[in-house]
């Protein structure tokens, strides 16, 4: 039975969640953690909806499914590697570019850490709640 109460906190918590989230990934994809940390926090905020509302309720706000992210996830991070390989580096070797924002004019650095941490993210997210909603539907 769905509470209430919890219910009510949940649609507060879950914004600031996935917000932390992304700040802990974005803080740490250029050293380790970053995207293991991030994807913890987020799959813990689709968790207070399971525990709050059901496995049912958390699947259904859900764009993609577990498996889906565990898949994208994998090959992210492998695709991260193959700029070293078509440049005769070592695979996984970073390679980095800048993006400049044309109104700011800020220059943000981007390499294959980062896309190696966007795939850690969305593989520990979806094995975390492939595992939790294989355990919640029991």
């Amino acid at each position: 039975m769905p509470s209430l109460i919890l219910s009510y906190v949940c649609g507060h918590l879950v914004p600031l969640l996935l917000a932390v989230s992304v700040i802990f990934f974005w803080s740490g994809h250029n050293q380790p953690g970053g995207g293991f940390i991030g994807g913890l926090l987020a799959a813990e905020a689709v968790l207070m909806i399971v525990i709050a509302q059901g496995v049912d309720a958390a699947r259904r706000r859900m764009p993609l499914q577990p498996g889906t992210l565990v898949a994208v996830g994998f090959l992210t991070a492998a695709a991260a590697g193959l700029p070293g390989l078509i440049l005769g580096e070592p695979f996984f070797s970073g390679q980095w570019t800048e993006l400049t924002l044309p109104l700011l004019g800020a220059k943000i650095p981007l390499g294959t850490p980062l896309l190696f941490d966007t795939g850690v993210y969305l593989l520990v997210i979806g094995a975390t709640l492939s595992i939790a909603f294989t355990f919640g539907e029991k």
